[in-house]
């Protein structure tokens, strides 16, 4: 069984590196790792090519953006399940890949998604934040919750039959395909219970006020496209939600 990691990079000259070795150290032998760069200035394409092995292979052109280059990876893994790992994210351990694989081996597994922690750039050792998907249900996506899409991992046929990310979204595209499959198309899901990977905080979701402006305009978007009823009262009704659980846990969506 063959897992595909795909990696959107754009000037990613700073975080690449450790993205590649990630995937490279995992123990788990079958995976491609395929990196669609967005035609980077920096010299992100230079750092990629000097890890010889450790990328089956590199587009760099310039794209449409973020969801653009994923589709493009995507459209060239030849993977039996198909995952995304950001330029500035890294798998937690050498043995993720080895336990999504695990879960795959049930036939009437189509989806595996499991948790997500949070460092700050200048200390990767300490948590700041961490994203459990263990209390998720489809019904709350209406509320604007969703599995932690960076632990997201689907059987690569959903991709040619369900489509992949749609362009047009300017920020929330993983949260309108992950309604799609799990909500609208009833895919299989699993849950796995462990951080799949590590992200550095300060990403495009997190950048300003109109950025969650954006946000929630395109989670009521792709509730609506996907037949989930919901409004402005319920999305916002997430952030109250988010505060309790870090003010009791610490952790939580």
């Amino acid at each position: 069984m063959k897992i595909s990691v795909v990696t959107p990079t754009f000037n990613s000259a700073s975080t690449v590196a450790e993205c590649i070795r990630s995937v490279a150290d995992q123990s788990y032998a079958d995976v491609e790792h395929i990196i669609a760069d967005g035609a980077s200035s920096d010299n992100t394409v230079e750092l990629i090519r000097s890890a010889p092995g450790r990328v089956t292979r590199l587009l760099s052109e310039k794209d449409s953006g973020m969801y653009s280059a994923m589709n493009k990876g995507i459209s060239i893994a030849s993977g039996d399940i198909i995952g995304i790992l950001n330029s500035d994210d890294f798998f937690t351990s050498d043995d993720v890949l080895q336990k999504i694989a695990l879960m795959f081996r049930d036939d009437a597994v189509d989806a595996v998604y499991g948790d997500v922690r949070f460092v700050k750039p200048s200390d990767r050792n300490k948590t700041v934040r961490y994203y459990s998907s263990a209390r998720f249900r489809p019904s709350q996506f209406r509320y604007g919750f969703m599995p932690a899409h960076p632990s997201f991992y689907v059987r690569s046929r959903f991709y040619r039959e369900l489509g992949g990310y749609k362009e047009d979204y300017r920020i929330s595209a993983d949260f309108e395909l992950l309604v799609r499959f799990l909500y609208r198309y009833k895919l299989s899901s699993r849950y796995l219970a462990y951080p799949v990977v590590t992200m550095l905080t300060g990403g495009i979701s997190t950048r300003s006020f109109k950025s969650n402006l954006i946000i929630n305009q395109e989670i009521i978007r792709g509730c609506r496209e996907n037949g989930i009823s919901t409004n402005y009262l319920n999305v916002y009704s997430k952030y109250f939600v988010k505060a309790f659980q870090l003010i009791s846990k610490g952790d939580g969506y």
